[in-house]
């Protein structure tokens, strides 16, 4: 792989949360973003429910080495995701936790891409508006993209193809946009023109084996979505062969369902992811550790969901890691 040995890459990945690990979760990002910042409080409230998560820097990508947002070819980020969490999943703590992938956007392609590689070695799946297609409103005109697929091996990395500012299209509060913008570890300029070929090549493989999903999944998307396509995420609940399959789209909602909403609808996003899972592994939160009564929590459809506020929490001696804390016997990740 471009940008050093598989070693290297894995020395620079966000490894940004564990906690007590009842069950493993691996996370997958947007194309353009980064996991230490833009996907830490996603990992921060999955945490704090009682989920070890784990998520990777793609190449080219926050933290990682090579080319700034250069994707020769899809197929070595699907590659590179599951080596690693392979190996996080080998690790005599985690053999018999259940494992599952959750992805954002491009991370929804790599999830599902990683359960079309090995399909029963996940357990289940989260995919937040993830790209089965790029949706029509924001795709270059068929004519710009013949010409440019005639191009992609004379200038690959070149920044040249058209489109719209992701950020003001996906991202609907304008101070978490304001936020984004300021992170530089987020790539915001043009596409490369292989990596754009890349996305669109998948984005329709994808939409073409949708009937090849099995694994139990929970898909989610705004409505009002214009950078991938909810009538795709429509398709993949109608079409996939999963056995266990859920859907919930968000009335007025964009693309950003857990990082550019206001306030209020996020908790409403995350309370629907984690009362998905808690159904799906019987999990035991962080809360539950530390206050072995019930008290501050509600009982919702045979799970236990805690009720308790994040302030409110019991206090431990342990070291904090993204604004949590977590007993001394953990062992300290890397960042």
């Amino acid at each position: 792989m471009d940008g050093g040995s598989y070693k290297e890459f894995k020395r620079n990945f966000a490894f940004y949360l564990q906690m007590v690990a009842f069950d493993l979760f691996s996370e997958g990002s947007w194309y353009g973003m980064e996991c230490s910042g833009f996907m830490r409080e996603c990992g921060t409230r999955l945490a704090a429910a009682g989920y070890a998560v784990f998520g990777i820097d793609y190449e080219g990508h926050g933290r990682s080495k090579g080319a700034r947002c250069y994707i020769k070819k899809f197929e070595n980020i699907v590659n590179d995701c599951s080596n690693f969490f392979k190996s996080i999943c080998a690790q005599e703590e985690y053999r018999d936790k259940s494992r599952f992938l959750y992805g954002e956007s491009m991370g929804g392609a790599v999830a599902l891409l990683l359960h079309k590689k090995d399909p029963s070695f996940w357990n289940g799946a989260v995919l937040v508006a993830p790209m089965c297609k790029i949706s029509e409103k924001v795709k270059p005109h068929p004519v710009v993209v013949n010409i440019l697929t005639k191009m992609e091996e004379i200038i690959p990395k070149w920044k040249i193809v058209p489109t719209k500012d992701v950020i003001d299209s996906a991202f609907k509060d304008p101070i978490k946009r304001e936020v984004i913008r300021n992170n530089k570890l987020i790539y915001q300029d043009k596409p490369r023109l292989k990596t754009a070929l890349e996305m669109l090549r998948t984005s329709i493989s994808l939409e073409d084996g949708l009937n090849e999903v099995t694994l139990p999944f929970f898909v989610l998307h705004g409505e009002a979505d214009i950078v991938t396509d909810p009538e795709v995420s429509k398709a993949l609940y109608e079409k996939a062969s999963s056995k266990d399959k859920t859907i919930k789209l968000y009335p007025g909602m964009w693309h950003g369902l857990t990082s550019g909403e206001p306030d209020d609808n996020i908790e409403i996003v995350f309370a629907d992811i984690t009362a998905w899972l808690d159904k799906r592994c019987n999990a035991v939160t962080f809360e539950q550790i530390l206050r072995p009564s019930n008290q501050g929590f509600e009982k919702f459809d045979n799970t236990m969901v805690s009720m308790a506020a994040t302030s409110g929490r019991t206090q431990s001696n342990g070291t904090y890691l993204c604004g949590l804390k977590r007993p001394r016997t953990q062992r300290r990740s890397a960042m």
